[in-house]
């Protein structure tokens, strides 16, 4: 089915890089899971996998097909929105990743955790 796709071989073998430099931005703005589903967050990484795409299609402006060039320019500008929104799904992480923490610490040590003092206002 992969293969119908592309026009050629060389098609193919070019969407592969390009789909490996998808998946590793995806990966570090947190959208994929590693191998032991853990999220990651490294927007260097996926900067420079972003402007390696956008030298691709610079370089081979002009020798790509129209869907080829349509792909790409989809493929970048998916990944440039998603990187907009990344440090807020970043944060929104990081809190939950907390909040996480905390509730695991209060219940392996609940003396430590957090408590509420209750006053009856009658006495």
């Amino acid at each position: 089915m992969v293969e119908e796709f592309f026009d050629d071989e060389k098609s193919m073998h070019f969407f592969q890089l390009i789909y490996m430099l998808q998946r590793s931005s995806m990966r570090h703005m947190g959208l994929l899971p590693d191998s032991e589903e853990r999220a990651h967050f490294n927007l260097a990484e996926t900067k420079v996998a972003i402007d390696t795409l956008v030298m691709i299609k610079e370089k081979t402006q002009g020798n790509l097909s129209d869907k080829e060039s349509t792909m790409l320019n989809g493929i970048i500008s998916e990944l440039q929105l998603q990187f907009v929104k990344a440090p807020a799904r970043q944060r929104e992480f990081e809190d939950a990743t907390a909040q996480s923490e905390a509730i695991r610490e209060t219940f392996a040590e609940p003396r430590k955790g957090p408590s509420e003092t209750i006053v009856d206002e009658e006495e």
